[in-house]
């Protein structure tokens, strides 16, 4: 099948997103599909206001039209909400081509965070981009009801994965480890949507790491001297320091899923979270997960939730880790994808 993937979320950005599009593109690639990227990194861009990391390539809408028609794609899905995806979904409806869409990141509740506006004022523009779509795809049933809540309810379920081969317990062999008292990390952007601060604020013994970057890196890394900032980790590398925590902390509330939590899962790493749409997916509300044994904890009180995972079963962990696999992921994506026109209305 010939197969259109647009998006505004691409390398070098470091997050779920790009690593959930770039597995599943591998995937679909290695079952002989022939797959079109339509990302930033092939226009000229522009840093998104606040997020310097963040390309955008604004006032494309002709050059998106010209890659697809010259790829005519049995099938098109629109991955995010920015420039590049308005521009895809415009050639969509003019043409009559079906399409599906997916709702990765909470961008209302981020722009709310942003503006100090409430998220409301964000929603009506979402409903109008997803309506159209045959299917938006999510990974979790909270997301699929928030959004639900909104007016969208044309939700099909794609959730994620890890590599089994990268992502794995071990022993750990990281200097990481040779820190006092338990060690505590974070992976994720070093941004204010992720509620690091949450994290870094707490009085607990033991060593906090931040792996990531972003924009509040310098603020953050000035404010909580005692915490280490390690940077961005890919692979091997990401792995191991998963290995050598004893807990991973996620503090965001405005993730849809948060594919770190089931990487350090894989790794054997038990997670502390609050009650929130994600990790109360991942987790479960008493942390048990779908096996039955702890595998971490959500709380109001970051802190207790920390106190309590570290208590959980890293084999346990290891096995709900290894219930998330890319292959199936790709099944679930190419089950909704919608690959025949519509007639043109006129």
């Amino acid at each position: 099948m010939r197969i259109a993937i647009v998006t505004d979320a691409w390398a070098p950005q470091v997050n779920g997103v790009v690593r959930t599009l770039t597995a599943t593109i591998d995937e679909l690639r290695r079952r002989g599909h022939t797959v079109e990227t339509v990302t930033p990194d092939g226009f000229v861009t522009w840093a998104c206001p606040g997020y310097r990391e963040i390309r955008l390539a604004f006032g494309q809408s002709w050059a998106v039209a010209h890659r697809l028609e010259q790829f005519r794609p049995q099938a098109v899905h629109i991955a995010t909400e920015g420039p590049l995806g308005w521009a895809a979904r415009r050639w969509c409806l003019d043409r009559g081509q079906r399409f599906t869409t997916s709702f990765h990141t909470n961008f209302p509740d981020y722009l709310a965070l942003r503006t100090h506006l409430p998220a409301r004022c964000f929603w009506p523009a979402f409903r109008r981009f997803h309506q159209p779509s045959s299917a938006v795809l999510t990974a979790t049933p909270s997301v699929s009801a928030r959004l639900a809540a909104q007016g969208i309810r044309h939700t099909k379920p794609w959730s994620r994965g890890v590599d089994p081969a990268i992502f794995r317990p071990g022993a750990p062999r990281s200097a990481l480890r040779r820190t006092t008292g338990p060690v505590m990390l974070h992976v994720g952007r070093v941004a204010v949507e992720k509620n690091l601060e949450a994290f870094l604020a707490l009085d607990l013994p033991g060593t906090k790491l931040v792996v990531g970057d972003g924009p509040a890196r310098p603020m953050l890394a000035t404010r909580y001297p005692e915490a280490r900032f390690l940077g961005t980790l890919h692979g091997a590398a990401l792995a191991e320091a998963y290995r050598a925590a004893d807990v991973l902390v996620f503090p965001s509330r405005t993730d849809t899923f948060g594919l770190v939590m089931i990487e350090a899962l894989a790794c054997g790493t038990p997670v502390a979270a609050f009650p929130v749409e994600g990790p109360i997916d991942i987790l479960g509300p008493d942390g048990s997960g779908l096996g039955g044994r702890r595998i971490g904890a959500v709380d109001p009180d970051l802190a207790r939730a920390i106190r309590i995972a570290l208590t959980a079963d890293r084999d346990a962990c290891a096995s709900e880790g290894r219930r998330y696999g890319w292959s199936a992921c790709t099944d679930q994506f190419l089950a909704h994808l919608a690959t025949e026109r519509e007639a043109l209305a006129g």
